[in-house]
């Protein structure tokens, strides 16, 4: 007997089903222990398991790149820094895949137990998968190992580029689990490869590639920079208040510095990989997209674009005290105030809401939800305009600081001012002519304004970098940076950045799963556990806050039992001297 002819619910393309269908809701079944909660207790060792996970993903990235900065610099104690950094990381990757491992099975577990229906549905489903990621689990797991263990046994010039090889094979590895993974979130939100009772179609590719399988892809590989940078800051700020030497103080500084660089690059594209996601969600269901960014959930991104303007602020801020490690840094500082002004009034326009909360009588008496005045702000155009205006601003004060104890020799240093600040002020211009010319387009092609102003950004970022990076060659220093020398407040506002990051990693998870609703797979599988509601914003708070607290507390312990006695001092061939990624090139002193 010939299957029954089926479409899939997304590509619209005929299929022979050749999996189960989705149970109903009188067919899905709940074990309960006592009145317990079991979805508070799914909720927290997921979000361990992802925060472990997103940091067993960064942190071999960050070992190769270390690793590779050690191959490229010319200088002999900077290449061991970078090395023997690296190489600590790497020792910390090794255990914390293991507690990955532990805290995944378990997690696994809970599901099987507390949520056998969902389970074994979503198991026939991608069950073509599974030994897919066994192998390419087990693949990441065996390169790592192999990339510690033979640190040292490949320490010869011609083998080291075949070690960093090997560093980048398992960062192939750990992305592709990464993708995989990430087939299921974006198919619970939006599946692909079904059709309308849920049933497998037999094309694979159709069921991983859903709508937002791409864009949740992007996004979540840029959180796991994120996550894992902002762990190590934290280390980095424990162990500089904690230092009893001045050595080890200008060692965890100059950690703290070049790790806030790692995670700074994946927070710029951040916004705009964002905006792709939500972007992806509303042209898949507007239903979805309005309840995350225009009904129930809209004050939780009101909350994380309260964080991101608050981490922005946070990292220029922190640019602005380093300048005290610096010989010349002062020369600059009549310019932090026009900055920051203009980075508050950026963030006031990004944190104008297009909606109020309103009782229902209000909105009768209104006529509608949309507010008379408010609605005529807050539209979607101006708050891009005013994300990519800080990242700008944010960008032009790393650029002070790579010039602040330097004076350029080559001869067309005014030019390259000149050509420098046109592209800020056009880019700047263009930027917020697009902003406000939102105001006069409908909706729907207002959303299309994005990939202007986002162009328009990465453009100014990329030529100014370059071209400061080609002014700086050959310039005269006027002293080394004084590494350990940064004030207190930097430090602190530092350890308040890698809390804000990893909050907001938790709570833009919550906002993902929350948009849902009452579907464990949307529009296929209804969720019908007494405990499928919504949970309020100060109970999700409170449930990330819980998770960030645990996960720091369990990494630290990773770090503590990784630490091999006290770092190696900062020498002075490092102190005069740093990498050939952060500074132009190697400079000769006057």
């Amino acid at each position: 007997m010939s299957a029954e002819p089926a479409t899939d619910v997304y590509f619209k393309t005929p299929g022979s089903p050749q999996g189960p269908a989705a149970p109903s809701p009188s067919d899905t079944v709940y074990p309960r222990v006592s009145l317990f909660d079991s979805r508070l207790l799914v909720w927290f060792v997921t979000q361990q398991h992802t925060y472990f996970a997103g940091f067993v993903l960064a942190l071999p990235l960050f070992c190769a790149l270390l690793e590779f900065l050690g191959l490229m610099t010319k200088k002999p104690a900077l290449s061991l820094r970078y090395d023997g950094l690296a190489r600590d990381l790497a020792k910390v990757a090794l255990l914390a895949l293991s507690v990955t491992a532990v805290v995944g099975s378990l997690m696994l577990c809970m599901f099987i137990w507390l949520y056998p229906s969902f389970m074994t549905y979503m198991g026939a489903t991608f069950k073509a998968f599974m030994p897919a990621y066994a192998i390419v689990f087990n693949g990441e797991a065996f390169l790592l190992i192999l990339y510690y263990y033979s640190w040292n046994r490949m320490a010869e010039p011609g083998l080291k580029w075949i070690h960093a090889a090997i560093g980048i094979l398992t960062n192939i590895f750990g992305t592709a689990l990464l993708l995989l993974a990430n087939s299921w979130a974006a198919f619970m939100m939006a599946p692909a490869g079904v059709d309308a009772q849920g049933r497998f179609l037999g094309n694979g590719w159709h069921l991983l590639h859903s709508a937002l399988w791409n864009p949740l892809n992007v996004h979540r590989f840029l959180a796991d920079i994120m996550s894992g940078g902002a762990v190590v800051l934290a280390y980095a700020c424990y162990r500089f208040f904690t230092s009893k030497t001045e050595g080890e103080r200008a060692y965890f500084d100059w950690v703290g510095y070049i790790f806030l660089f790692v995670t700074v690059c994946a927070l710029l594209p951040m916004p705009i990989a964002g905006y792709w996601l939500m972007r992806s969600v509303y042209a898949y269901r507007q239903s979805l997209g309005m309840t995350m960014m225009g009904g129930l959930l809209t004050w939780l991104f009101v909350v994380q674009a309260l964080l991101i303007g608050a981490l922005l602020l946070g990292v220029n801020y922190y640019i602005w005290q380093s300048m005290a490690r610096i010989k010349g840094g002062e020369r600059y500082q009549p310019y932090y105030q026009f900055l920051l002004g203009a980075l508050t009034l950026a963030l006031f326009i990004w944190l104008t809401p297009h909606t109020v909360i309103m009782s229902g009588s209000e909105v009768k008496a209104m006529g509608g939800a949309q507010h008379p005045v408010v609605g005529n702000y807050g539209v979607m155009s101006a708050k891009n305009g005013a994300i990519n205006i800080m990242i700008l601003i944010t960008t032009l004060s790393f650029l002070y600081y790579r010039r602040a104890n330097r004076t350029m020799t080559i001869p067309w240093v005014r030019t390259g001012n000149i050509v420098i600040g046109t592209l800020f002020s056009v880019g700047l211009l263009n930027v917020m002519w697009l902003s406000v010319y939102g105001f006069y387009l409908p909706a729907n092609l207002r959303v299309g304004l994005s990939s202007p102003q986002a162009f328009t950004t990465l453009t100014v970022i990329i030529c100014s970098v370059l071209i400061n990076r080609a002014m700086l060659k050959g310039s005269i220093v006027h002293g080394p940076v004084q590494w350990g020398k940064i004030s207190v407040r930097g430090m602190v506002v530092l350890f308040g950045l890698a809390g804000a990051f990893t909050w907001v990693m938790g709570l833009m998870g919550y906002i993902r799963s929350s948009g849902r609703l009452a579907w464990h797979v949307h529009e296929v599988m209804a969720d019908v556990s007494p405990w499928a509601f919504t949970p309020d914003l100060a109970f999700a708070a409170k449930m990330v806050t819980l998770n960030m607290v645990v996960f720091w507390g369990s990494v630290f312990v990773v770090f503590w039992m990784c630490q091999r006695g006290q770092q190696p001092e900062i020498g002075e061939e490092f102190i005069e001297e740093r990498s050939r990624a952060l500074t132009p090139v190697p400079t000769q002193e006057a």
